[in-house]
């Protein structure tokens, strides 16, 4: 497909995709349940590390999750105490179990009580300049896991470009919070990113497609591929590349295409 016609047909698909009546069947419905910055923040955050696997499952497991931190969970992470922790032993998703939990919940006790955004975790290292946001996603690992005794395992659940990861999950986090737009579908909430910033969460719907529609050629599917498939998509929209993560994935998902 020439550039000019891919172009339309992703553009038509954006538009398509880009409702909020595809909310219900996303993880991004977790978040959009809350209206406090931080609350929008963690369960944000936590859906998008869970999610892996059925849609499903990730949103019922999240509702489990939501009812353990009595569906107040910026309030909880900061005045839960130890022995409140005890009623998440029995949470786990795929392999993601209470010890992750436990360090998810410690560091966001600690992160809170010290600043009023996640935002500030993910900007340390970038500047208006910045291609993207690889600096800080490797800041924001290294903060992750700076806490005492922060368990090796953990690690496999919050990515970083250092591993060549595509870092999937976290890029979709980011782009939850950053873009902005009339659809009321992405938060917009942070400002010092830029959307031209974000890369695109590379799963294996995305990529699929990507790879029919030729806007992949690395064999690979490892950070420089999320790198090669965002440069791609900047040749449609310099400001707003991530966008057109909706048609993508809602071309793989919805469309089997």
């Amino acid at each position: 497909m020439e550039r000019k016609k891919l172009k339309m047909f992703l553009d038509e698909r954006y538009q398509f995709y880009n409702q909020t009546k595809f909310i219900t069947t996303d993880p991004i419905q977790i978040p959009h349940r809350f209206t406090k910055l931080q609350d929008i923040e963690i369960t944000g955050f936590w859906a998008a590390m869970l999610a892996w696997g059925n849609r499903t499952t990730i949103i019922n497991k999240c509702n489990e999750l939501l009812l353990l931190m009595d569906n107040d969970p910026h309030n909880f992470v900061l005045n839960a105490k130890p022995k409140d922790y005890k009623r998440f032993e029995n949470f786990k998703h795929r392999t993601f179990n209470y010890t992750d939990t436990l360090h998810f919940l410690n560091f966001f006790k600690k992160y809170y009580t010290e600043n009023i955004s996640l935002e500030t975790a993910f900007i340390n290292g970038i500047t208006p300049e910045s291609e993207n946001l690889a600096q800080g996603l490797i800041n924001f690992h290294n903060l992750f896991f700076n806490l005492k005794d922060a368990p090796a395992r953990t690690r496999k659940h919050v990515a970083t470009p250092l591993r060549k990861s595509t870092c999937k999950r976290l890029n979709m986090f980011l782009r939850w919070m950053v873009r902005t737009n009339s659809s009321g579908v992405d938060f917009g909430l942070w400002k010092t990113i830029q959307p031209k910033q974000l890369l695109c969460p590379l799963d294996v719907h995305v990529e699929r497609v990507a790879r029919k529609l030729n806007l992949i050629t690395r064999k690979q599917r490892d950070w420089q591929t999320t790198v090669e498939l965002t440069d791609a998509l900047k040749q449609f929209d310099a400001n707003d590349p991530v966008k057109y993560d909706f048609a993508l994935f809602g071309l793989g998902v919805e469309e089997k295409f």
